[in-house]
This record gives structure tokens, sequence and C-alpha cells, in this order.
């Protein structure tokens, strides 16, 4: 039994109270939706549901009273071997070994799809993520943004949501200037500008450049040949890392085109007739400080041009008008030095007659790398910050997109290199992955053992370990909507480290092969089978954070 199975059956004893006239729903008053939790003490049963004091005030009886009546018809249900009162009105219920064991059944039965739902079906989310400038490798910021971002996408899907996942090119503005200058100087062997950019791969950009265009420094623009040949060089490059990185995106937005289409020239007509815009100083000011901004900002200045936040405005305006995948949300993942956007989006999608909750925004912080216990802070080749390319080239894929997403976004997070190049139970990635190899290899000698899953007795699982990796698995569905529902891939990764410790133990007291001259059983069989269970559990979360379940180590 799953724990939504469980819900709905305890969902259907509460109805059948109050269909009896058990329970009377005051008028106006609708019963709570049923929600099982596992108790954090294993004493205390299973699973444990509120539900009672949840609807204690809506039919006027006492919490425990109300517990009493729906304790009676649970403790009816198929698969439920006892149910207790604690507390205020709590329901502790404790299944029977084979409902329990079912479980397990329905992970195989369900295979990919388990921990999967339809809850976001029909919706589509444009989720907005990296999008780096294209004037050099991505650092740090980026690298985790990519892995959370792409996390996300995939968690969102796994919910029925149609994911847009999108990169804005910012290829409109001064820093494309500086990098054209700095290629330019670079290829002329002269210094870079004091605003410019260094490392060497300005120097493998400009000698690129050269290459395919040989009279670039004689041209009658050399800055513009460096600006339009190098920036696409260096955008196909941060595409590469990120493909390499198994992240890949369905929509390469170019902010440029807001501009050229006159996108943002029709965007600003239509802003002025808007109640939050108002006219200031010979400005249009955006009244972003009605949605929690510090100040209201310009929009239009008084020289007739567009503010950098027109852009973010036409920006959202196309997102939502699209002909194909209209956005019904769209959410940003930004820097923390982007944290005044929260307030100035929402005031964009107001300003337009759309709903601000359109819009949301992830704000994330900074990641540092530490090595022999000190700050890493020099890349080999952008000089100044450590690149994507350098935290692969160390630890590799895996380790790196694991790492970045199982931390919460909004804290500063160090990575330790040294601890995630080591083959041990510290590190988390290698822990997870290790527990689905175990999977794997105890399923090979099991099968060279001729022990199959043709038969089997699930009520046979009666064992704390059982129960206890039972327990886990049955949270997966639940972490899975939880990191959908608060936008937190980081829920996955924290829940695959539970249930990895959960099948480690599990392990060392739940032989699948027989000894010796051992006659094959159903528990034998049994025991397989949750191994079993557990590896397709181990690879359908790991899969949701883009991190390979190798089936050896």
């Amino acid at each position: 039994m799953t724990p939504e199975e469980l819900s709905l059956a305890i969902d259907g004893a509460l109805n059948a109270a109050i269909d009896a006239g058990e329970l009377t729903l005051a008028d106006g008053e609708t019963a709570p939706a049923v929600r099982v939790e596992r108790p954090k003490n294993r004493d205390h049963g299973d699973w444990a549901t509120n539900v009672a004091l949840q609807i204690s005030k809506k039919v006027g009886k006492n919490p425990r009273e109300v517990a009493q009546i729906l304790a009676t018809r649970i403790s009816e249900l198929d698969g439920v071997a006892s149910v207790d009162i604690a507390g205020p009105g709590f329901l502790n219920i404790v299944l029977d070994a084979a409902a329990a064991g079912e479980l397990a059944v329905t992970i195989l039965d369900q295979g990919s799809a388990f921990g999967r739902s339809d809850v976001l079906a029909g919706k589509t989310i444009n989720l907005e993520f990296v999008s780096a400038n294209p004037t050099g490798p991505i650092h740090l910021g980026g690298t985790r943004w990519a892995a959370v971002g792409d996390s996300l996408a995939r968690i969102l899907e796994a919910q029925g949501a149609n994911v847009v996942r999108e990169y804005y090119f910012n290829d409109h503005g001064n820093q494309i200037d500086r990098f054209a200058k700095s290629l330019l100087a670079r290829a002329k062997g002269e210094a870079a500008p004091e605003d410019g950019y260094g490392g060497e791969y300005i120097t493998d950009i400009a000698n690129r450049v050269l290459a395919s265009h040989p009279d670039a420094l004689s041209a009658e623009d050399p800055q513009e040949v460096f600006r339009s040949v190098g920036v696409e060089l260096m955008f196909e490059e941060i595409k590469q890392s990120l493909h390499e990185f198994h992240v890949d995106f369905d929509v390469y937005f170019h902010e440029n085109s807001l501009f050229e289409d006159g996108k943002v020239d029709e965007l600003l007509e239509k802003l002025k007739e808007s109640e939050n815009l108002y006219f200031k100083d010979g400005a249009w000011w955006l009244k972003s400080t009605d949605f929690g901004d510090d100040k209201d900002r310009v929009v239009i200045k008084s020289d007739g041009n567009a503010a950098y936040i027109a852009g973010d405005i036409a920006y959202f305006q196309d997102k939502i008008k699209r002909a194909e995948n209209p956005a019904d949300l769209a959410i940003y993942m930004l820097g923390a030095d982007h944290h005044g956007y929260v307030a100035r989006l929402k005031a964009a999608a107001a300003a337009l007659g759309d709903d601000p909750d359109m819009v949301e925004v992830m704000i994330g912080q900074m990641v540092n790398l530490v090595k022999d216990g000190k700050p890493v802070r020099m890349s080999k080749r952008a000089g100044t910050v450590v690149t994507m390319e350098d935290l692969v080239e160390i630890v590799g894929v895996d380790a790196a997109r694991y790492s970045l997403t199982r931390y919460s976004v909004d804290s500063n997070i160090d990575i330790d290199l040294d601890l995630l190049t080591k083959q041990s139970n510290e590190n988390p990635v290698f822990y997870v992955q290790y527990a689905h190899a175990r999977t794997c290899g105890l399923a090979r000698n099991a099968e060279l053992a001729g022990v199959t899953t043709d038969s089997y007795d699930v009520a046979q699982l009666s064992t704390e370990a059982d129960s206890a990796l039972l327990a886990a698995l049955g949270q997966f569905a639940g972490a899975v909507k939880e990191s959908a529902d608060f936008r937190e891939p980081h829920r996955v990764a924290r829940y695959l480290e539970t249930l990895a410790g959960a099948y480690h133990r599990w392990y060392g007291v739940s032989p699948v092969a027989p000894k010796g001259e051992e006659e094959i059983t159903d528990l034998h069989r049994t025991r397989l089978l949750l191994n079993n269970a557990t590896r397709q559990v181990l690879a359908n979360g790991l899969g949701l954070l883009g991190v390979s379940a190798p089936e050896k180590m």
C-alpha cells in the first residue's frame, strides 16, 4: 500500500463517517484533504495523520472524539493492522506486513513512472536559468543554476508540467562592447581595456576570430567583426559546456531581438496607458514600490529612450504571448545581486494587466570551492573566476551536479573538492550511487544463485530493516511533490541519501542468495523483489537530478 493509497482509504473512511451522520460538517464547511506522513519515531507506527485535528472545529467535536470515530473505521480497512490515538488527536497507523510489502510490487509495476504524477498536467512553465553573459565561460554561480535549474525542470515535468527550458542570451548592452574591445585588443597584441575581460579564453576566441576572418583587423569596423563573430564563438562554447553538463535548452532567446523587432518601442506606448506607470520629471516611472521594491523604477528615460527594465517587461510579455508554448507561469532563476528584480518583474506583469503571481523569482547564493581546507579562486582558463569546466575536470559531471543540487539555493555553499573525489560514505554522491550499484550487484549474484521473483510472499517482509526500507521507499512520491511545490530539488537529493542509508543497513542483515546447500525460499525471492524496488527508486531519483545510476562501481 502506497501513502497515496492509504490517504485515499482514510479519506473514504472520513466521508463514510460524514454520510453516516457520525460527523456533521457545519454549513459552508468542507472536509480537509487527508494526508499521511511518516512518524519521526518508528514506535508510533508506519504512518500518521492529523485529519482529526483539522476537521474537529468544522464538525463541532473534540479532536480526540473525532479521532476515535475515525480510528474505528480506519482499523476496518484492508491492510491496516492497528490504529492508535496519540496526543490531542493524532492517528498512528500500523499496516500489516503484506499491505506494507505490496509497495515493492507497485514500484516494480510502475517502473520509471513511480513517483510521478499529473498534478501539473496542462500547465506550461517557462523556466529561465543560467542566462550567463556570453562574455566568458560559465562561472560557479551559473554552474549552480545549471544543475538546480535542470533538476527542477525534470521534477516539474515529473508532476505533469510542460516545462520550457529557456536561456536568455544577453547580446545587448555595454558588457558585449567590453568583450569586443577585449578581443580586439588581444588580437592587436595590446593590453586589455581597463574595464575589459582577461584570461586565456580571450586569446583563444581572438585567435579563432582571426582564423575565420583573416582580414578582421583591416575591416571597416574591426570591433564589430570581433563582436559579432566573438560573441557567437563564445556562446557556442557555453552551449557545448552545458550540453556536456547534461543541460540543454528548448529556447535560446536573444535580448537584442526585443529591440530589433520593435517590441520594446511597441510596449512603451502600451505601458503609457497603464495605471501602474506615471509621468514625472520628464520620464515614465513604474510603480514597483507597490510590489515591494525599494523605489519606483524609470521605464522611459527623459530623453525618450528605454531604460533597461523596459526590456525585462517586453521579455515577460513575449513569454506569455508566444504562439507556441505560451507560459502560464514564468520562473526566473537569478543570482544574489538581482534580489530587487522580484518586485520589478511582478510590477512589470501588473503593468501589462497580468497576474503578478504569474512571475516567480528564485534567488541563488554564492558557491565556493575548497581544496586542502583553502578556497580555490583562480581558473586555469578564465583567470579571475572558477568555471564549470574547472569543477567538472576535478570531480566529474555527476559529483558536480549532485553537490550543487543537494543544498537549498538560498544558502551559500562550500564545495569540498577533496571530499567529492573520495570513494567513501562521507561523499554523498558516492554513497547514493554505490547504493544503486549495490542493488545491481546483489541482483546479479541472486541470478547466479538461481533466485528469481517468479514467486514471492510480501507478508514475509516483516523485519525492522524491511519496514524501515519500505517506509523510505514510500516517501519518494512525497519528496518529489514537495520538491516541485517548493521549487527545492535538494529535497530529492536528501531523500536519496535517506533511502541509501536504509538500503545499506538492510543489505547487511537481509541475505538474498542462499548460503551453501540452503534451499531457495520465498523469503529469498521476496527480498530480491524489495532489492529491485529499491534499485528502481534510486534510479528514478538520480534521474530527476540528472545524475547517472551506475550498475558497477
